[in-house]
């Protein structure tokens, strides 16, 4: 049985103007990346409407599997990959961040709405998640949170204990907060004992400045692939075995259940 996966994270450029430009931008990068033979792609926060767009994003809302959305799914299968990705998704009314994955045959394999909205103009226009859920591809069982989920230990918590072996983090990580890409991140991966993929913007947009920082975490909690300031791909290959041998060694959340304030299932 597979129990491997070569991800590529694609940190795009934040300026990309609306959802039929940033279109084009995901076929190009399928085009450029096809020779990897990779399984899965993943992409930033919103990266369907981008992030600081303002009223736009209600104009640009979808709603799950729409016409514009299976264009993705189209491009899902075409290439043969797996593609998960941000965007503000319409529903009954309401507008939440969220994120899907299309798997290499077209269909949803995962889906986010994020659970915590951070300080600032987000509680404006989305509504918050409440759940999450696990999906499983190559082996390896996988959860999403979205930016400001995963500044959250028990987030992480809750979704390794879960199960999950692989946590997707799309995300709009601004300059200022450089330290949750270097530092946070990696430390949220090695106390889990987990792969993390961390997906931001390069550039700007509308005056904000983003980070890049983009990166592929292992379950030790070391790089095994960083993205700098500007627009790239980087890719890695995640072996369960790696998540297996880091939990073996550190079995954090076995002593941790020890503790008598934490609550047993």
């Amino acid at each position: 049985m597979q129990s491997n996966l070569k991800v590529v994270v694609g940190q795009c450029p934040a300026d990309i103007e609306g959802p039929t430009a940033r279109l084009e931008w995901l076929k190009e990068t399928l085009w450029l990346i096809r020779d990897l033979k990779a399984d899965l792609l993943i992409l930033p926060e919103l990266f369907f409407t981008g992030y600081n767009v303002g009223g736009k994003i209600s104009e640009w809302a979808e709603e799950k599997n729409s016409p514009v959305l299976q264009r993705v799914a189209a491009l899902a299968q075409k290439y043969i990959i797996a593609i998960h990705f941000g965007y503000a998704e319409k529903r009954k009314g309401a507008i939440f961040n969220s994120a899907i994955c299309y798997g290499a045959n077209g269909e949803v394999v995962g889906h986010h709405r994020k659970l915590l909205l951070p300080p600032g103009f987000e509680g404006e226009y989305f509504d918050a998640g409440v759940d999450f859920t696990l999906f499983e591809m190559g082996g390896l069982k996988i959860a999403t949170l979205i930016c400001y989920d995963a500044e959250f230990p028990e987030n992480f918590r809750q979704v390794v204990s879960a199960g999950a072996d692989l946590v997707v983090v799309p995300t709009a990580l601004g300059e200022q907060w450089g330290i949750v890409s270097e530092k946070l991140i990696p430390t949220r991966a090695f106390e889990n004992g987990v792969f993390v993929c961390y997906a931001n913007y390069a550039g700007q947009e509308n005056g904000l400045s983003y980070f890049g920082g983009s990166c592929i975490v292992g379950p030790d909690g070391k790089d095994l692939a960083r993205a700098g300031p500007t627009s790239e791909t980087i890719f890695a290959n995640l072996d369960l075995d790696a998540v297996k041998a880091a939990q073996f060694l550190l079995p954090y959340h076995i002593d941790r259940a020890k503790l008598p304030w934490v609550k047993r299932p």
